[in-house]
């Protein structure tokens, strides 16, 4: 069964998986995350790492790493912890369910994205061998009309058990109205569950190197239909956790990347900056 041509993934989710592949056949071991999975799924032309998106944006590549390994270092020491819920709000092309099998099946995992998103992956993990095990739950939201909430509690999540949940790429799209909603939200999971959300700086407070991508990237997001509409400093994202009840809230920046996962590289592969994570107790 051949996957239906109609349906196709998010361009973000697919760049991302790309971007993971690229870190492996592309840059120097020690790799910060081996990740082929999603490139299996995609099949990109022979040429794709000349794209443009590809060749040009190393920096952005190793922040997709970083965030990436991470999120995965945070899952697995929460699922350490005995926590048996982990919630990816805006999955994308995410693999570990798939590369870390004997961590996975301890916990009931739930993948929120968009509908054709999580089809197409479905249907291409079938198709490239990789089994769905009954606890992953793929849970398709139409963010504009409907509530990744209300979906989540319909796939089985267990609001009465401690959940890790992590939202990646996504605030950046968002209101800050939606955000604040998002975050209060997430203060109806069970008291210690821990979150792990990324945020976006301004470009007035990115390094020099970086502005001119970021302006780009915005400027290419807004012709696409897709714009961005939410940078935040870390003052504010400290803020708003504050706001609404978070608990031991911590922020853990581009810097704080570099020294845990690139420190002693020869290539000089480092992450750009923008990208900071809020990570907290209900």
């Amino acid at each position: 069964m051949e996957t239906n041509k109609a349906i196709q993934p998010d361009n973000t989710a697919l760049r991302t998986a790309l971007w993971r592949a690229l870190h492996v056949q592309v840059d120097a071991k020690p790799h910060v995350l081996e990740d082929e999975i999603g490139w299996q799924l995609i099949a990109p032309p022979d040429d794709w790492q000349e794209r443009p998106d590809m060749k040009y944006t190393k920096r952005l590549r190793a922040s997709i790493v970083a965030r990436a390994r991470f999120i995965e270092d945070l899952a697995k020491e929460q699922i350490a912890k005995g926590v048996q819920q982990y919630v990816l709000l805006g999955a994308g092309l995410d693999t570990f369910a798939q590369r870390n099998t004997d961590v996975s099946k301890q916990v009931t995992i739930y993948e929120i994205d968009q509908p054709d998103t999580l089809t197409w992956k479905a249907e291409r993990l079938r198709e490239t061998g990789y089994p769905i095990p009954a606890n992953l739950h793929f849970v398709p939201v139409n963010f504009e009309i409907s509530s990744w909430w209300e979906e989540l509690l319909r796939s089985g999540f267990n609001v009465q058990q401690r959940a890790f949940v992590s939202c990646t790429g996504v605030t950046l799209y968002l209101t800050r109205e939606a955000i604040t909603d998002t975050l209060r939200k997430m203060m109806l999971l069970a008291s210690g569950s821990v979150i792990a959300i990324a945020f976006y700086l301004p470009v007035a407070l990115l390094e020099p190197e970086d502005q001119p991508l970021m302006e780009m990237s915005v400027k290419g997001a807004a012709a696409a239909g897709t714009p961005f509409v939410s940078f935040f400093s870390e003052e504010e994202i400290i803020a708003l956790a504050t706001e609404v009840g978070l608990k031991n809230i911590q922020t853990v920046a581009t810097k704080d990347m570099a020294d845990r996962y690139f420190k002693g590289r020869m290539d000089g592969l480092l992450p750009a900056s923008g990208e900071v994570f809020l990570v907290a107790n209900t």
